[in-house]
């Protein structure tokens, strides 16, 4: 899949440029998400809630605003 570029609101208040792009870690498809500030994430889904690796710091809000739009890119 090509990566895809979005703008979010994020927890904060603060409207970022955030860049995501598909790929598989153990066994999962994750997303590997970077934004504009250099800050990098991984997230995930399980079922229907949207989950992050341990070493992504992202609020609740953020979390689940990136996720609500990974989702909407895939329809």
């Amino acid at each position: 899949m090509s990566q895809m570029s979005y703008k979010v609101r994020m927890g904060n208040g603060t409207e970022q440029t955030i860049k995501f792009i598909s790929a598989e870690f153990k066994n999962l498809i994750v997303w590997n998400v970077s934004f504009d500030t250099g800050q990098k994430a991984m997230l995930y889904k399980l079922g229907n809630e949207w989950m992050q690796h341990n070493e992504s710091d992202l609020d609740s809000h953020s979390l689940l605003t990136i996720g609500e739009q990974i989702d909407h890119s895939l329809l």
